[in-house]
């Protein structure tokens, strides 16, 4: 908003000044300016109470169909995103490059495609010929994908008001897409915001399930601005490490779901696959007891997973300075952990070099995995191998007290389906009734692990 100019009224003949001075210029008497009030320039102008158009509101319990979810043709897709396509929503999947989102997008749309769904594929990255090549090595080239490459959202709306609203629209990436109504180039944060308004308004208002591919930064976070979060509906990470073949789509943000459900995917020739017990595959190659490798179940959302923990002792003997280095778990976490083994329990990795690694290139953010990481340390440092048919969960407090964690039941009987037969947790948990096939054992202190561990070496 301009700032409002400054004026002196004379009091004599009412001349306006735009600075004070003694002597009116225009009747000749002195100190008769004074300053007025500024102008509510700004009120004026830009008044809103009056001269829209009236909107219409609907009742909350209106009676009516609610809009019915489309299924993807992946279950794990799917699950990720709260059970299915909602019509009218708008949907940012964000991961690195070569993870496979655009791999995982094309053979959704290639299944509603061929299910009767008309699907719109707009590529800003790629040319429809290199599309079509990616298809066909898909086995998708007889799907009726509609592609387009345009980087122009006028040009993209204006193609789309001409034709029947499709059910899929597919925008990648939305880091390409400018607006000639906008200054600046295509990705920055005027540009992808205005754009991202744009097809979120037309998504809205034809009932169109909408696809946004973001790119992301270094640290992994969705490029682009903050907002572009709070536009959408739903907000999707596809993680992975290239060097393995297992992909894990991760729910960030959902309005019509569940958040921090997952799906997880293999990365395969023919592209991505599903994986529809991730138990089994994270682990796979457990053939016999190891020192420093425990099993934790964790929850995904309403999931449980269960996942292979490995730690290594490394003792130092010429007292430099150990390093500590996690993979898959937070760096903090651990620090914090080996503090309270030291403080509590007696335990010396002052020392020494410690590494974690969570197998299968999987991240875990439940704090139920620090007690199956503290077990991993002290068999590790102990060289003592935890019983192979055992899955531990648990919090721990600075106090050394492990505490409960929600879902214990669902933890218990996805172990017991899968083989184990001993479940080690917090005092305060009970054995599930429907695991009849496991041994619940709980402890109230991180001293009591460590004696169980350690207490005949």
């Amino acid at each position: 908003m301009a700032k409002p100019k400054r004026r002196y009224v004379c009091q004599s003949c009412g001349g306006v000044s735009s600075r004070w001075q003694g002597q009116c210029a225009d009747c000749g008497e002195w100190n008769t300016l004074v300053e007025d009030a500024p102008q509510t320039v700004f009120s004026s102008k830009y008044d809103l109470s009056s001269g829209g158009r009236p909107i219409q509101f609907t009742p909350l319990d209106a009676p009516g169909e609610l809009p019915k979810r489309r299924a993807s043709g992946y279950a794990e897709f799917d699950r990720a995103l709260g059970g299915g396509l909602v019509p009218g929503s708008a949907i940012l999947m964000g991961g690195d490059p070569g993870i496979g989102k655009s791999t995982l997008l094309l053979q959704a749309s290639a299944h509603i495609a061929n299910s009767g769904g008309s699907v719109v594929y707009v590529s800003g990255e790629e040319a429809a010929g290199q599309v079509r090549l990616r298809a066909e090595r898909l086995g998708l080239s007889k799907s009726p994908i509609l592609l387009a490459s345009a980087t122009s959202v006028r040009d993209i709306l204006t193609t789309l008001g001409m034709m029947d609203a499709p059910a899929l629209l597919v925008i990648d990436s939305i880091q390409t897409m400018h607006s000639d109504s906008i200054e600046g180039a295509p990705g920055t944060v005027s540009q992808v915001r205005g754009c991202a308004f744009e097809l979120i308004r037309y998504a809205k208002e034809n009932d169109v399930t909408l696809v946004l591919v973001g790119h992301v930064t270094k640290d992994g976070s969705i490029a682009g601005p903050r907002v572009l979060e709070h536009m959408v509906d739903v907000v999707m990470s596809f993680e992975g490490e290239r060097s393995h073949q297992y992909r894990i789509l991760r729910s960030l943000k959902n309005r019509f779901g569940p958040v921090d459900e997952i799906g997880v995917f293999a990365m395969e020739g023919a592209g991505l696959t599903e994986v529809g017990n991730p138990s089994m595959l994270f682990l796979s190659g457990r053939d016999q007891e190891m020192p420093g490798s425990a099993v934790f179940a964790a929850m995904e959302g309403t999931r449980p997973v269960l996942v292979e923990i490995q730690a290594l002792i490394v003792r130092l003997q010429s007292g430099a300075t150990p390093r500590r280095a996690v993979v898959g778990w937070d760096s903090g976490r651990m620090a914090m952990l080996l503090a309270v083994l030291e403080a509590r329990c007696g335990l010396n990795f002052s020392s020494a070099e410690v590494y974690l690694n969570v197998a299968g290139g999987y991240r875990l953010a439940d704090p139920a995995a620090d007690l199956a990481v503290a077990a991993a340390l002290v068999s590790a440092l102990g060289d003592r191998p935890l019983p192979k048919n055992a899955v531990w969960f648990g919090e721990v407090s600075l106090a050394g007290e492990i505490r409960p964690v929600s879902h214990s039941s669902i933890r218990q009987r996805e172990s017991a389906k899968l083989g184990f037969g001993r479940a080690i947790g917090p005092a305060g948990g009970a054995k599930a009734e429907s695991a009849k096939d496991i041994d619940f054992t709980g402890l109230a202190m991180l001293p009591n692990l460590v004696d169980r561990i350690l207490g005949d070496a």
